[in-house]
């Protein structure tokens, strides 16, 4: 499993797209906190990160599809996937190890944001930020790329077109993270049924622990969703055996 993960983590960053794809990403990120004035910093009067994580996870919507994309979808075309059923590894295995090499490297992309946070501590002259709310926002963040990275998995292995997987990745992602809470709003689901759709979203339960309480119960939704794309791509690979 941790060959197939170090295979992924080379793969990724064996081209100039790798580190292209990571550059754009943090530029993204900077612009949007400290240049574009509806969301910059210093459009308010206060020290605060919370349009950084309110808009951290469509960035991510991108991204990690992008990191997830070629995960089965070039083995197919290329025919190593032929080959990588002959190593000593269960479909489980190849599935976790390209799950957590995409994840190592949305996280390692992830980890230089960090700083932004400091910045902004002492930016801040009258205390600080709200250190409990930025430990709970960045395990959300956390949460979401793995769950975005088991849908963008999960995608690759329905195709042999990178273009295709990125597309439906995408498309998942957005639909989980935004979705619900849209339908939610229609008003044929007022009167207590939108709160029920909209917990089914991912944007609710990351709103929950961006508050800097971590409940149980948005953990197990996290990992609830993580491992039912995996299980769907496991089964879909032992179709193909």
């Amino acid at each position: 499993m941790w060959l197939i993960c170090k295979k992924e983590w080379q793969q990724f960053f064996s081209s100039l797209t790798g580190y292209i794809a990571l550059l754009i990403f943090l530029v993204l990120n900077g612009l949007f906190l400290f240049v574009f004035p509806d969301t910059s910093i210093f459009s308010f009067g206060y020290a605060t990160l919370s349009n950084f994580f309110e808009i951290e996870p469509l960035i991510l919507l991108f991204l990690v599809p992008t990191v997830t994309m070629r995960s089965f979808a070039d083995e197919y075309k290329s025919g190593t996937y032929e080959l990588l059923k002959t190593w000593p590894f269960t479909p489980g295995q190849i599935v976790s190890g390209k799950f957590l090499g995409a994840l190592l490297i949305i996280l390692t992309a992830l980890l230089p944001t960090i700083i932004y946070a400091v910045s902004i501590q002492q930016l801040s002259n009258t205390g600080g930020i709200d250190l409990g709310g930025i430990i709970g926002s960045y395990i959300g963040l956390a949460l979401i790329s793995a769950v975005f990275a088991a849908i963008g998995i999960c995608s690759s292995s329905f195709t042999n077109n990178t273009v295709v997987a990125f597309i439906i990745g995408a498309f998942l992602c957005f639909i989980l993270f935004r979705g619900f809470g849209a339908i939610s709003k229609l008003p044929v689901f007022s009167g207590g049924w939108d709160y029920y759709i909209e917990m089914l979203g991912l944007n609710f339960h990351y709103k929950s622990l961006s508050r800097g309480v971590i409940d149980t119960r948005d953990v197990l939704y996290f990992t609830g969703v993580i491992f039912s794309f995996l299980l769907i791509t496991q089964r879909n690979l032992l179709k193909s055996q």
